[in-house]
């Protein structure tokens, strides 16, 4: 059984990712990359990853609306769970 990755660890993806980026010779993963990467593997399409802005910061699930080339998502992140998408646009 598949399991998609809990909140904690895309959490600390993100996290990870912006303190990377911070330093100079740094992989250019954004959040946007991050969250486009996770809805990408249950199926929906992100041609570029724009731009995504967390919107919740609930203890048990995080909200970001992710913005991409081709549409505009809603990508609920809960822990232990496939990440609930809603297009938006």
């Amino acid at each position: 059984m598949k399991r998609a990755p809990c909140l904690a660890a895309m959490s600390s993806a993100v996290l990870a990712a912006t303190a990377f980026a911070a330093d100079a010779g740094a992989q250019n993963e954004t959040p946007a990359d991050i969250v486009a990467a996770q809805i990408r593997t249950q199926g929906f399409r992100c041609d570029k990853a724009l731009d995504a802005e967390r919107v919740s910061h609930a203890p048990n699930a995080a909200v970001w609306i992710l913005r991409c080339g081709n549409a505009t998502y809603r990508v609920r992140l809960t822990p232990d769970m496939a990440a609930r998408v809603e297009r938006i646009d």
